[in-house]
């Protein structure tokens, strides 16, 4: 292990226990979707403790922690709000208790992903006290809003607020696994127009429940084709909410409607998925289109975007994977994981529509995300912290210019 790595894991160390208290204030409170105001001043306040250069919020209410003061930038993103704790009765605990013990911090969030958080706050910390050379800045975004709509967040960093790294490192977890991709993902409505009738004699109407049930049918086998490919895997699609109307319970239903997640591998894009499904119900009374979002984040600013979140992946071989093995194997003196994520990212936004070279590193196992009892190792937090201080370093000394994609 080289002097700066050494340094840098040993700093991550001696902040172990600032890293896990950090996190558990983080996990106290409670931050959904669009309701992350307590959360971001929270977090802002540990950017500020820890020796961050500049700290604000953005119109979205995302708080972004600077270290540095050049004219490059890096960034990693953490996103600060979380699902709801679900059924109580599933958990052993208080799912905002934020209890650190056994070497773990409980709570929801853990993982998912204010674990991200907590670490790059100690990252931003060690790379204050060793200093950055080379005109580059480290920017942290702790970004709201990404469990309602990945990559909204980002969209607003990009495309508002006129930022543009050369690179960004996703915190979401990944066991500590290089995560260089993701399947996209789309959300379609089918609506099906049907013809009322009394239910005594239904072949007087047109059921709009039984075009919907076929569609269904022929969905699901549309799922059982899908191609992939050899590194995200295939692309997928189901029914998630099927939703009618009629005159009465004694009528036959003049309206129906089905909620579809297709999940999109390499080579998919809206444009197929779309007319995949249209082919399905050609010649029915039925309209298929990409549903939209738009909400008010915590801060009253209203925004959107389609619910369309492109495919994205780097090639094994882009010097921001490559960069990501060196630092992995300086530090911890083997070889990493290379692999994927299953669900979805505000890498969506970052690579997958701006197409700025994008990574996952993030302490702590996905299959915890969304579940009861989430818990995460501080093991874990140690080891990104260290990760994301030194890949800046690395990274800084690698280049003093933007290396685009490759």
């Amino acid at each position: 292990m080289d002097k700066v790595a050494a340094k840098v894991l040993q700093l991550a160390e001696q902040y172990r226990d600032y890293t896990a208290a950090n996190l558990s204030r983080l996990v106290r409170i409670k931050s959904l979707s669009a309701g992350e105001k307590e959360m971001a001043a929270e977090l802002k306040k540990q950017m500020k403790e820890a020796g961050f250069d500049h700290v604000r919020l953005d119109g979205l209410g995302s708080v972004h922690g600077r270290v540095g003061k050049g004219k490059r930038l890096i960034a990693v993103d953490a996103h600060i709000d979380t699902v709801d704790q679900g059924n109580l009765e599933n958990w052993s605990e208080d799912p905002f208790s934020g209890r650190v013990a056994d070497g773990f911090v409980y709570g929801r969030g853990s993982v998912d992903q204010k674990g991200g958080a907590a670490a790059m706050v100690t990252a931003g910390r060690i790379l204050a006290e060793l200093g950055l050379k080379n005109d580059l800045t480290v920017l942290f975004t702790g970004t709201v809003m990404e469990e309602d709509c990945d990559g909204l967040c980002w969209k607003y960093i990009i495309e508002e607020e006129k930022i543009r790294p050369e690179l960004v490192i996703i915190t979401e977890p990944t066991a500590l696994g290089i995560y260089r991709g993701h399947r996209g993902r789309m959300e379609m409505r089918v609506s099906f127009k049907g013809l009322s009738a009394h239910g005594s004699a239904p072949e007087r109407g047109k059921n709009a429940i039984t075009m919907g049930a076929r569609a269904c049918l022929e969905i699901e086998k549309l799922n059982e084709r899908l191609n992939g490919d050899d590194f995200l895997g295939k692309g997928s699609i189901t029914v998630s909410e099927f939703v009618s109307g009629s005159p009465s319970l004694c009528a036959v239903a003049d309206f129906a409607r089905i909620h579809l997640d297709r999940r999109l591998s390499a080579g998919e894009t809206k444009e197929t998925a779309l007319a995949e499904v249209r082919a399905l119900v050609q010649g029915l009374p039925a309209t298929v289109e990409v549903l939209q979002y738009c909400e008010k984040a915590y801060t009253e600013k209203e925004y959107g975007m389609e619910k369309y979140y492109p495919t994205w992946k780097l090639e094994a071989d882009h010097s921001v994977v490559t960069c990501a093995e060196a630092v992995f194997r300086s530090l911890f003196e083997k070889e990493p994981r290379v692999d994927k994520w299953t669900f979805s990212t505000n890498a969506i936004a970052i690579t997958g529509i701006h197409h700025i070279p994008c990574i996952g590193f993030g302490p702590g196992d996905e299959v915890s995300a969304h579940a009861p009892n989430e818990k995460i190792a501080v093991d874990d937090l140690v080891k990104a912290a260290a990760f994301y201080a030194l890949y800046a370093l690395q990274w800084n000394g690698l280049t003093k210019s933007s290396p685009g994609s490759k």
